[in-house]
């Protein structure tokens, strides 16, 4: 009978003879993955040292309903929903 570290090669083989095909997309996957996870390491240790950039405010002004212009395509909000 087979032994435990016989049985542990044989199962490396057939994983590797399987997962042939599927090995260029898990390594890229892989690499996604560790490019989201370090990117979103950098933002947090940024945001704890307080030198993240600081958020772009843009400044509106309140228009009061039915004085507003529609822009072309859009319906008007009091427009009905069918012609």
């Amino acid at each position: 009978m087979f032994g435990l570290s016989e049985l542990a090669i044989i199962l490396v083989v057939v994983i590797a003879v399987i997962g042939v095909k599927k090995l260029p997309e898990l390594t890229r996957s892989a690499g996604k993955a560790a490019r989201i996870l370090k990117a979103e390491a950098r933002a947090a240790k940024d945001e704890e040292a307080g030198t993240a950039p600081a958020p772009k405010v843009v400044r509106g002004e309140v228009v009061p309903p039915g004085t507003g212009t529609t822009p072309p395509g859009a319906r008007a909000a009091d427009a009905p929903d069918h012609p």
